[in-house]
């Protein structure tokens, strides 16, 4: 399924794809129970509500409960996360524009902090951006994108000082009964009203050996859609 994850992201005209996507409040999913509940999608939504975008995800167990096994090291470690896959563009988040496919993720990996300015954050779930590329050496055939030794191209202010792109925002986030929620100002999202969205539940590892791809996405749980056609539209709520 991840490689189908991959290749839908990647394939020439996916962009069209994106901007004519039914526009619909939400993605429903059919429960199923190979999947573990905690990461079994029933449904994704993202809308603008107020000054707000909300991004949510159901599941059919209780959101959260699960979490990976320290061990007390980085290299190697699990990260398990939810995420919305957007039609996004990295300029819109703070990164230079067209590096790949961004996405919000609510993460939890207690081995390491990534927090802003040095924050503590592995012994919560916490959001972040993501700007996600293909990579065959990666099991699942993504990662969160590099940055070479020696450069310094654009971040965001609350970028955490990792060779990634990838950004630490302090958005509202709760866990609670079923649901993931993640609230964002609109002001800081350039873009995002009437953007096109899915949602993913995936697991991530960061490189035994510590060299690029550092963080690739290991594990697929469950993609919304089925097929990461990014069907939702972010619209204004009901």
């Amino acid at each position: 399924m991840l490689r189908q994850f991959a290749a839908g992201a990647l394939v020439a005209g996916m962009v069209s794809l994106w901007l004519t996507a039914a526009h619909a409040h939400s993605i429903k999913a059919e429960p199923n129970e190979a999947v573990q509940a905690s990461f079994d999608i029933i449904e994704t939504t993202i809308v603008a509500r107020g000054d707000a975008a909300v991004f949510t995800t159901r599941v059919r167990g209780q959101a959260g409960t699960e979490k990976p096994r320290a061990t007390g090291k980085f290299e190697g470690s699990d990260v398990y996360a939810y995420v919305w896959p957007t039609s996004l563009n990295s300029g819109d988040i703070g990164f230079e524009r067209d590096q790949g496919i961004v996405a919000l993720a609510v993460t939890f990996h207690p081995d390491f902090d990534d927090a802003a300015k040095g924050g503590r954050n592995r012994d919560v779930w916490h959001p972040h951006w993501v700007v996600l590329a293909e990579d065959k050496a990666c099991g699942g055939g993504l990662k969160v994108i590099d940055i070479p030794p020696g450069e310094k191209p654009k971040v965001p202010e609350t970028w955490p000082g990792v060779p990634l792109l990838i950004d630490s925002p302090a958005y509202p986030t709760e866990l609670k009964g079923d649901a993931v929620d993640v609230t964002i100002p609109l002001s800081l999202i350039g873009g995002i009203e009437g953007a096109s969205y899915d949602g993913v539940t995936a697991g991530l590892k960061v490189n035994g050996n510590l060299h690029a791809p550092l963080l690739c996405v290991s594990n697929v749980f469950k993609v919304a859609s089925g097929n990461l056609s990014l069907p939702g539209k972010v619209m204004p709520a009901k």
